[in-house]
């Protein structure tokens, strides 16, 4: 009885917590929008917790993302791993003219206005497919 009550804990638990075919968002390779953020003060938990919300309500909010990945750099295993950067972004559309419409959202507009005074610098390295 213990065994088949915690297999059914475990199966609901599974269950209640993984993404259905329906909020899934593929990953599109058609177009990719890779943003590399500079903190003035990159240790500050405060400017993070910040910039992390305002960036997620925006992806949430945006009508033109397909898929997106944040990160942050991991120690770097070699020379050519470049791990300066406070934050990543990869973002994926449909094409250019869907990534061009994002940057012109309100969604998009908004989180600017909320995290630029976080950063220093910021680089942004667009890709087609090919």
């Amino acid at each position: 009885m213990k065994t088949i009550t915690t297999l059914l804990l475990l199966t609901l638990t599974f269950t209640g917590y993984s993404q259905t075919k329906d909020d899934m968002r593929e990953f599109d390779p058609n177009y990719a929008h890779t943003v590399y953020f500079w903190f003035h003060n990159p240790d500050s938990v405060e400017d993070q917790k910040n910039f992390e919300a305002s960036l997620q309500k925006f992806l949430d909010n945006s009508a033109y993302a397909k898929t997106s990945f944040i990160g942050k750099p991991p120690k770097a295993s070699r020379d050519v791993v470049d791990g300066s950067f406070t934050y990543s972004l990869i973002v994926t559309f449909e094409s250019a003219e869907a990534q061009q419409a994002y940057q012109d959202e309100e969604p998009h507009k908004i989180f600017i206005e909320e995290s630029s005074a976080l950063w220093s610098k910021v680089i942004v390295y667009d890709s087609m497919s090919i």
